[in-house]
C-alpha cells in the first residue's frame, strides 16, 4: 500500500493540481447509492436482466468483435460476474472464432454526474484485454463522443490504465492532449477502481488513493473541439476482449466482484 501510494503521487504530480490529493472518498460521505449489483446470484446464472443486457456485436469495433450471448462467456460464479474470452469450439451456429463476455445497462440505468467503484481482478496474459467503463448514452439527440474508461488493462504489462475518449481526442484526433493514465499494479488481485464524475472534474482512485484527474477546459476553442463531452447520461459496460492476437488457444478472464454507483444527495 505504500508504494501504490508513492506512486500514486508521482502520477499526481504529472497530471493533477492536488486539489484530490490525500482524499479517500467514502460512499456514505454526501453520497446516495443508486444502482449496483453485488452479483449473488446463484453459480452460473445469468447476470440479472433488469440491469444488464449483452452489447449488440459489431465487427467493426474491436472490443465489440465477438460478443457473444453464450452463457459460456458471461456468467455467475461465487458471487462474481465471470466474463470470459474463449475459442468458439462449440457455437456451430456462429462463425465467430472467439466469443467474448459483454454487458452493459444501455437500456436499463444511465446516470450522469456520481461515483462509480468496480472491484475487479484480470488475467495478466498477452493479447488480454477487460474493461469497465462509461460510455454516452446515444440514445439522446446528436450527443458527441464521450467515453470514461474507469479500468483497463492490457496484455501482460502489469498496469492499471484509465482514460478518457472525446470529441477532440476520438474524433478530431487533437494531439497532445493528454486523456490517458497508467499505473503500475498487479491487477491479477482484487482491487476497487473508482471514479468521481462532477460537471467539471473527472477522479480515478485505485483502493480508495487518486491516482489521475481530467479537468474540464477553459479556453473556449478546446471547449468548441469538444474536450469536455461529459454533460449527458452515460451507461456502465463491464467486458472481456483481446487485442493483437492471430489466435486464441486458451481461456482469459476478468471477474467482477461488484460494481456501486453514488450520486450526490
Amino acid at each position: 500500500m505504500r508504494l501504490l501510494f508513492v506512486i500514486a503521487v508521482v502520477i499526481w504530480c504529472i497530471v493533477g493540481d492536488g486539489s484530490a490529493q490525500n482524499r479517500r472518498p467514502s460512499s456514505n460521505e454526501g453520497y446516495v447509492l443508486v444502482f449496483s449489483d453485488e452479483f449473488n446470484q446463484p453459480d452460473g446464472s445469468r447476470p440479472d436482466p433488469t440491469k444488464w443486457r449483452v452489447p449488440q456485436r459489431d465487427s467493426n469495433v474491436r472490443w465489440k468483435r465477438w460478443v457473444s450471448n453464450s452463457p459460456k462467456v458471461a456468467f455467475i460464479k461465487n458471487g462474481s460476474l465471470v466474463c470470459r474470452a474463449i475459442p468458439n469450439r462449440s457455437a456451430s451456429n456462429d462463425t465467430a472464432r472467439i466469443l467474448t463476455g459483454a454487458v452493459d445497462t444501455r437500456h436499463t440505468f444511465t446516470f450522469q454526474y456520481g461515483k462509480v467503484e468496480v472491484r475487479m481482478k484480470t488475467n495478466i496474459k498477452e493479447g488480454n484485454s477487460p474493461a469497465a467503463w462509461l460510455f454516452v448514452d446515444k440514445r439522446l439527440k446528436n450527443p458527441r463522443y464521450g467515453e470514461i474508461d474507469i479500468f483497463e488493462s492490457f496484455g501482460n504489462r502489469g498496469t492499471a490504465h484509465q482514460a478518457v475518449h472525446t470529441h477532440q481526442t476520438w474524433i478530431l484526433k487533437k494531439k497532445g492532449v493528454k486523456h490517458e493514465f497508467s499505473i503500475p499494479l498487479n491487477v491479477k488481485k482484487w482491487h476497487v477502481y473508482g471514479l468521481e464524475w462532477t460537471p467539471d472534474k473527472l477522479i480515478w482512485t485505485i483502493d480508495g488513493i487518486v491516482v489521475a484527474q481530467y479537468t474540464k477546459s477553459n479556453v473556449s476553442q478546446q471547449l468548441e473541439e469538444g474536450q469536455w463531452t461529459f454533460d449527458n447520461p452515460f451507461f456502465i459496460l463491464l467486458n472481456q476482449s483481446l487485442y493483437g492476437l492471430s489466435k486464441i488457444n486458451s481461456t482469459y478472464e476478468t471477474y467482477f466482484d461488484w460494481i456501486r454507483v453514488y450520486q450526490k444527495k
